[in-house]
């Protein structure tokens, strides 16, 4: 792999930890000021959740399509063999489907948080968005151990 496919791989697994992060933040958020509307914090929160989340997506598109995970399976195995194989499905088809699924529930949240509804009805809205953003992710994510020698941090 060259330098900018390090770097990419690089900022990609670590900004998974500031979406674990943030997400973690909204559903605080949402489960402790369930009454109260969303503050400009808040917000702020949710709009770099949605930014983290959507770097991270382009940084992972480039790297199904020109890494070494990831489409290559398909073109270099085929279809039969690569849905066979638990680990070739989960970099070709699990991972990158999960993390998008994800993403468009993350992305959803923006357009809750700025709805003219209840703050009960919009902070139950959003911590059912997180968490099950939160679940596909981390059911998503390639955990060490699970797929082969894949550490937590990348570059430490």
């Amino acid at each position: 792999m060259g330098t900018l496919d390090n770097l990419l791989l690089f900022l990609h697994s670590w900004l998974r930890w500031i979406i674990l992060i943030l997400l973690a933040v909204g559903i605080f958020n949402s489960l402790a000021k369930m009454q109260q509307p969303l503050s400009s914090v808040a917000k702020k929160m949710n709009l770099w959740l949605m930014i983290a989340a959507h770097i991270t997506l382009l940084i992972g598109i480039y790297q199904y399509f020109f890494g070494p995970k990831g489409f290559v399976f398909f073109r270099t195995m085929g279809a039969a063999t690569v849905m066979k194989d638990p680990a070739l499905r989960f970099w070709a088809v699990e991972h990158i489907t999960g993390m998008i699924i994800a993403i468009v529930l993350i992305t959803l949240t923006k357009g809750v948080a700025k709805k003219d509804i209840a703050p009960s009805k919009k902070n139950k809205k959003l911590l059912l968005f997180y968490i099950l953003a939160l679940i596909i992710i981390l059911a998503s994510i390639p955990w060490p151990g699970r797929f082969g020698d894949v550490p937590l941090f990348r570059g430490v």
